[in-house]
């Protein structure tokens, strides 16, 4: 691979403090929220219904600038970041690699990560760019900054729907990490293992992928495959 390219919540950030900070908002325990983001992501949702269920007639968006214009707006430090972020990021710019950050997030969280100074060429989010995954055009927008073929350059995400699917079907190779809730839960789904050119637990083990290698080549988890559309039943996926 010439070019990595991660997603952000759930492949680098944890997103713990996030949902955290929306039951504080709403005035609900953690573990209620956490329980209808679980409920939301089993069934193929996208996890901002579960905010929906508490609050019906709540515009998210609307309620993002509240929570920002009390103070209470988005934060984000080393402490957000999974443990492997650093070690993983070092270890493939020292390989050669080019590592671009590129995910669904806000302007203000774009600073944030580029505030941390991680190991990566580029880092910018989905509002910077002005389109969100699983837009095309977000992915096309990735095709223009990997400074790669897409065949050459490896997509890495928990979500299917927003990450594996949508960059298969730009050409991009698929990494799918099994991490957060729709990492775990889908992990084994048919059409993720057949979407996924690999399959990795920890970024660290991307850092086996340079030079990259056939799928499947030592049973190692790798997988290839034809490259389904999304699963019709699922929202999202």
């Amino acid at each position: 691979m010439e070019t990595i390219v991660l997603g952000i919540g759930e492949t680098l950030v944890r997103d713990d403090r996030h949902w955290a900070s929306w039951a504080n908002w709403l005035g609900v325990p953690a573990h209620t929220l956490s329980a209808l983001v679980g409920a939301a992501v089993a069934q193929g949702r996208d996890a901002t219904d579960a905010l929906r269920v508490l609050r019906p007639d709540m515009d998210v968006d609307e309620a993002y600038l509240a929570r920002a214009a009390a103070g209470r707006g988005e934060h984000l430090d080393e402490s957000d970041l999974y443990p492997d972020v650093r070690p993983a990021l070092a270890e493939l710019r020292a390989a050669g690699v080019r590592v671009v950050v590129a995910g669904n997030g806000t302007v203000r969280a774009g600073e944030l990560l580029r505030a941390l100074d991680l190991p990566a060429d580029l880092v910018v989010t989905s509002d910077e760019w002005g389109v969100r995954k699983p837009d095309p055009a977000f992915f096309a927008r990735v095709v223009e900054v990997a400074e790669a073929e897409p065949s050459a350059t490896l997509y890495v995400g928990d979500h299917p729907a927003d990450d594996l699917f949508p960059a298969a079907a730009a050409g991009l190779r698929t990494a799918h990490l099994r991490r957060g809730a729709y990492g775990h839960w889908w992990a084994e789904h048919p059409d993720v293992v057949g979407a996924a050119d690999f399959r990795v637990n920890a970024l660290t083990e991307l850092v086996e992928l340079h030079p990259a290698r056939p799928a499947l080549e030592d049973g190692s988890g790798a997988v290839g495959g034809a490259r389904p559309a999304r699963v019709s039943y699922l929202r999202g996926l």
